[in-house]
């Protein structure tokens, strides 16, 4: 616990707050089947605003880095090392408890039994932070900024060659013929892996992290760059330079190496970081050079507390699920009784705002009590 530094920049908090919202947003829908399509992930390839949110959260994690590292080279190694270690480990484990969590299933004659070791979910969303954060610090802090680009697009290319020399021959990038999957499978075994899509499939596995790491040292690098040149309109004109001509180099490799948010891909990655380093670039225009800073406050609540608002609202909406109501549960009976009548589709948006609310009161309580949650 502790109180944020006063050399925070704004638009970065901001940014992180709006990553945090839409994430909630999109992951609480009152309703899947009728959720507006701009707020669904893309089936498989393709893209749409939803499968900016993961991306955006690294990209951030890279940013707030950016702020931390200067305060290292007063530290010595063993200490910074611990530091790094630590904090992977914890928001790893955090990760893997959150997937685990209530700890307890219903068996088929509905008694309660202990939800086995055997079969919980290894990778996801936090462990995906925590590999990327861990390896991406290492990276930076024992080699320049430039070699950390340079390693990091080393493995874009190294990450296409497996993805297309180890999945099927017939079809290498199929969900269920990537060598991700089957690297999963062989690592992890079926039981551990995600099984949202109806079949064992993780998209947050081990082989597509990889290609995760070049949001974070992207993240760094744009963070460093914003707090020496963010203020000018050079600095914002080159932001939005470079993110564009990432987009432009994220459609051309796309042709061979599909935009792709499950299986992560090269051109994925150079997809969102260009969008993030564009929205960053309009996120600062407001604030710094128009001074509109009004409806900042509420986004930075959430980005000074991004891990906690995270967690509650995963938490949070298990335990709706785990509250029986009738022949439904809670989360569904919510939907169905109240937020139905605003119609179909507008009412499960309505539902996804309201549960993001709730889950920013407890930033907002937090930023109130000056509780700030380091890990």
């Amino acid at each position: 616990m502790s109180l944020p530094s006063s050399q925070r920049f704004l638009a970065l908090d901001v940014f992180r707050g709006v990553t945090i919202c839409f994430m909630i947003i999109v992951n609480t829908s009152g309703n899947g089947a009728t959720t507006y399509a701009p707020l669904q992930h893309a089936h498989w390839n393709g893209f749409t605003p939803t499968d900016l949110v993961f991306p955006s959260f690294l990209f951030a994690v890279g940013n707030a880095m950016s702020f931390v590292m200067p305060k290292w080279n007063t530290k010595t190694q063993a200490a910074v090392l611990a530091k790094i270690f630590k904090r992977t480990a914890i928001i790893f484990f955090l990760g893997y408890l959150m997937y685990w969590f209530p700890f307890f299933k219903l068996d088929s004659n509905h008694h309660i039994t202990v939800f086995p070791i055997s079969e919980t979910r290894i990778m996801g969303v936090l462990q995906r932070i925590a590999l990327c954060y861990g390896i991406a610090a290492l990276l930076i802090y024992y080699l320049k900024p430039k070699i950390a680009i340079v390693i990091s697009s080393i493995l874009l290319f190294v990450y296409w060659f497996l993805m297309m020399q180890f999945g099927n021959t017939d079809d290498p990038l199929s969900m269920q013929g990537n060598a991700g999957l089957k690297f999963d499978l062989w690592l992890m075994g079926e039981n551990h892996l995600y099984h949202g899509e109806g079949f064992a499939f993780d998209p947050e596995g081990w082989l597509s992290t990889l290609p995760a790491i070049a949001n974070v040292v992207a993240g760094y690098v744009v963070g460093q760059f914003v707090q020496q040149k963010g203020k000018t309109y050079e600095g914002l004109t080159k932001l939005l330079l470079v993110g564009f001509a990432l987009i432009v180099m994220a459609y051309f490799w796309g042709l061979s190496f599909p935009i792709n948010k499950k299986l992560w891909t090269s051109s994925f990655v150079l997809h969102t970081v260009g969008l993030d380093c564009m929205i960053l670039a309009a996120i600062i225009f407001f604030i710094d050079f128009l001074h509109q800073t009004a409806w900042a406050p509420f986004f930075e609540i959430v980005g000074k507390n991004p891990l906690i608002v995270y967690l509650v609202s995963e938490l949070l909406v298990t335990v709706l699920y785990m509250i029986s109501v009738g022949n439904t549960n809670l989360f569904h009976w919510l939907y169905e009784n109240i937020f139905v009548y605003a119609g179909a589709y507008f009412g499960a948006f309505l539902f996804s705002i309201c549960y993001m609310l709730i889950c920013w009161s407890v930033g907002y309580v937090m930023d109130k009590r000056k509780i700030y949650i380091r890990v």
